[in-house]
C-alpha cells in the first residue's frame, strides 16, 4: 500500500504540497551551496560526512539504465542505514529547471542525484515529516512527481 492509497483526495493535497515544500527547499538551499548533484559525487558526500547529509533525491525517470539503478540501490542502503531520508523524483526536467540547469523547453543537465547538507528551513522539515510517514506505512523510498511550470 502507498501512501496516495491510505488517504484518498487528503493524500493526494498533501504530495502536492510536498512537491512545492520540496521546490522551495532546492530554491533555497541552491545559493546556499547545500546541494550535491550527481551519482558520483553524492557518494563521496555521503561517504566524507553522512552526518551532514539529510535528504537524497533519486531519479524516476531513466529506470532503465541497470548501472544507475544499481548505483540507486547501493546509495539507498547507505542512506536508510544512516538515517538520511531519500525520495523518488519524478520529473527531471523540472527538477533541472529548479536547480537552474536548464531553460524551459531545453535539455536538462546530468541531475541524477541530490543530496542537502545539514541546515534549517520549515519546508525541509515538511519534507522530512512526509518521508517519516511513508516509512511508518512501510514505504521506504517514496516518489514525489514536480508539477510541469
Amino acid at each position: 500500500m502507498t501512501f496516495e492509497e491510505t488517504g484518498g483526495e487528503n493524500s493526494v493535497e498533501r504530495m502536492e504540497s510536498v512537491a512545492e515544500a520540496l521546490e522551495e527547499v532546492l530554491s533555497s538551499a541552491l545559493p546556499q551551496g547545500c546541494i550535491t548533484v550527481g551519482v558520483y559525487e553524492a557518494a563521496k558526500s555521503l561517504n566524507a560526512d553522512p552526518d551532514n547529509v539529510v535528504l537524497c533525491l533519486l531519479a524516476t525517470d531513466d529506470e532503465e539504465d541497470v548501472a544507475l539503478q544499481i548505483h540507486f540501490t547501493l546509495i539507498q542502503a547507505f542512506c536508510c542505514e544512516n538515517d538520511i531520508n531519500i525520495l523518488r523524483v519524478g520529473n527531471m526536467r523540472r527538477l533541472a529547471e529548479i536547480l537552474g540547469g536548464v531553460k524551459p523547453g531545453g535539455e536538462p543537465m546530468d541531475i541524477v542525484c541530490v543530496l542537502q547538507s545539514l541546515w534549517k528551513d520549515p519546508a525541509l522539515s515538511k519534507v522530512s515529516r512526509f518521508c517519516r510517514d511513508c516509512r511508518c506505512l512501510d514505504q521506504w523510498v517514496p516518489v514525489i512527481n514536480l508539477p510541469d511550470r
